[in-house]
């Protein structure tokens, strides 16, 4: 039996009743005012007859407030809000993508859900910003665990135009490209930021902010981190100008950066293979995509069902507009 073959993948009623076992714990509560009692059924209610669907269509899940008035169903306050896709797609595409390593491309959802290109981009932009947390607490590492640190460079930064040539000739490719910086905890999880350079101004305050002090730091032998570490319990660099991988030293953890290297080939292979482009605008939200399903890997013990109800959880108080999806602010 495939996963997807669960009621709620495919039937309406129990799409609005999986989610809002999942939104509402303890029992419906009111979007507009806070209210968590007198709330009631709306049974048999349809919207407006139209050419389309003379007889109206039946809203599932709608309730009243008896302190408010106002009706509301569990899509209001969240990333499904004024979305005219059926609730049970919605439960697909969070489930295709929480379930695919290297994430699913529009396209296919596109193909898959049956429904325009458009609206597919849209959703997989949604459900990424459900699945974006943003939060430095609580901090990385501790006592006797290791960070590893490392950027990556990835894709064209806006600054540079395509097909315009460089105006300095010494300059490599790397100049001009997006610069994305990883801690990872071993054994634990991974943040990522799109920074605007591989400069100590731009990093060192990134893991100052996220990583305890009585952690371990590995990173590669930039000259960025150079004495700028010196905080933590430790710092140690692998140079791998000179061949050098890893490095073992007695009493402490193996010093290497392979693990944060692993995240940037998952993370890359995914960009390449499934998503092919990225503008830099919404180069956060995919970020925010790979740090959720690494932070919710199997290795933690998180399953597909599982880690598709977490990306649920966060869809609660964040709404995101077709507008908004197409600024980098967003």
């Amino acid at each position: 039996m495939s996963a997807l073959d669960a009621a709620h993948f495919h039937d309406e009623e129990a799409a609005f009743a999986k989610l809002e076992s999942i939104v509402w714990p303890n029992g419906p509560v009111c979007p507009h005012c806070g209210a968590d009692k007198r709330i009631y059924d709306l049974k048999g209610v349809r919207s407006k007859p139209s050419k389309r669907n003379p007889k109206g269509v039946e809203r599932h899940g709608l309730k009243k407030c008896g302190a408010c008035r106002k009706q509301f169903t569990v899509r209001v306050g969240t990333v499904f809000e004024s979305s005219h896709i059926p609730l049970h797609l919605w439960l697909q595409a969070v489930h295709l993508m929480c379930s695919s390593k290297k994430g699913i491309s529009s396209h296919q959802l596109h193909r898959v859900l049956e429904i325009k290109y458009q609206s597919a981009w849209f959703m997989s932009h949604r459900i990424r910003e459900a699945m974006r947390s943003g939060s430095l607490t609580p901090p990385m590492g501790g006592e006797g665990s290791v960070v590893e640190v490392d950027e990556t460079i990835y894709g064209r930064a806006s600054t540079h135009p395509k097909g315009r040539k460089f105006p300095n000739k010494k300059l490599t490719n790397s100049a001009h490209k997006n610069v994305i910086l990883s801690l990872v905890e071993r054994g634990g999880g991974v943040r990522s930021y799109h920074v605007a350079g591989s400069t100590v101004s731009e990093v060192i305050p990134i893991v100052n902010a996220n990583v305890r002090k009585e952690t371990f730091i590995m990173t590669d032998s930039a000259q960025l981190y150079k004495r700028q570490l010196s905080n933590f319990a430790s710092h140690d660099r692998v140079d791998h100008s000179a061949y050098e991988y890893v490095r073992y030293a007695e009493g402490a953890p193996t010093i290497h950066t392979n693990t944060v290297e692993g995240y940037f080939s998952v993370f890359k292979r995914g960009m390449r293979g499934t998503y092919q482009h990225c503008a830099e605008k919404h180069l956060h939200r995919y970020l925010a995509e790979f740090d959720f399903r690494y932070n919710a890997r199997i290795a933690l013990g998180v399953d597909d069902a599982a880690r598709a109800e977490k990306a649920l959880k966060g869809i609660k108080g964040k709404r995101l507009t077709y507008r908004k999806a197409g600024t980098a602010e967003a």
